[in-house]
């Protein structure tokens, strides 16, 4: 009785979110290639990807923002803000792929996955444009040869680390949705004084939006327009702003 006793204590411990045990979150996988790559979804591969051919299907913003807030809400708050975040690994098609080679796809899901809670993950390759189909062509290796890089997405790659890096708001704010209709999706960040907003616009043409702020933002990521209280959003593209 007391051995058990104290195996359940520990369990109890282990579970109360105060460790940073995570999971491979593949619901960000999911959730991303639904919203981003809506338009160009390598159905033939993803069909064939386990776990990802029940979940991968053409969503529109509400629907993603909707499904983003079930899987923030799955775990213990510490737990959510230590999951792996990632877009693809050695056990699946490369995102690149599954999104039939949008390269445009493969940076929004970027920028989105560097500014929702969690631990963002890029896979070996990823950001420098390799593709890949099923085990073992997932598994390639790095092309060291620099001229082969995709340098437009390396350059953005970093920009968003360091975007993460230099915020505190991204990686320890709470969330919320601010905005999700039709192809554009808007929300926050907030820690302590900073609040960051960002949005995606997914469709092939610029939206405008009403700005969340009572002055003039501070771009920190993207080339939106500002005009008075307007935030025009080119197409294909995610901005930051504070």
């Amino acid at each position: 009785t007391y051995i058990v006793g104290e195996i359940w204590h520990e369990a109890q411990r282990w579970l109360q979110g105060d460790q940073f045990d995570a999971v491979m979150n593949y619901l960000v996988t999911a959730v991303s290639l639904n919203f981003f790559a809506a338009k160009t979804l390598n159905t033939q591969v993803i069909h064939q990807a386990g776990g990802l051919k029940d979940r991968v299907r053409p969503m529109n913003a509400q629907d993603c923002a909707g499904e983003l807030e079930r899987i923030l809400q799955l775990y213990p708050h510490d737990i959510t803000y230590a999951q792996l975040n990632l877009l693809d690994s050695h056990d699946m098609p490369r995102f690149l792929t599954c999104a039939g080679g949008d390269k445009s796809a493969l940076k929004l899901a970027w920028l989105f996955m560097f500014t929702i809670p969690g631990a963002p993950c890029i896979y070996y390759g990823d950001e420098v444009g390799l593709d890949g189909g099923h085990d073992p062509e997932c598994r390639k290796s790095f092309p060291w040869d620099e001229s082969k890089w995709d340098k437009d997405l390396l350059d953005f790659a970093k920009a968003c680390c360091v975007l993460r890096k230099d915020h505190s708001s991204l990686r320890r704010g709470d969330y919320k949705r601010v905005h999700a209709e039709g192809e554009v999706l808007v929300y926050s960040r907030t820690h302590k004084k900073e609040t960051t907003y960002i949005a995606f616009n997914v469709s092939g043409s610029e939206r405008v939006l009403e700005s969340p702020l009572n002055t003039k933002p501070r771009v920190l990521f993207g080339s939106p327009i500002l005009h008075e209280n307007k935030i025009t959003i080119p197409p294909r593209s995610g901005i930051v702003i504070k």
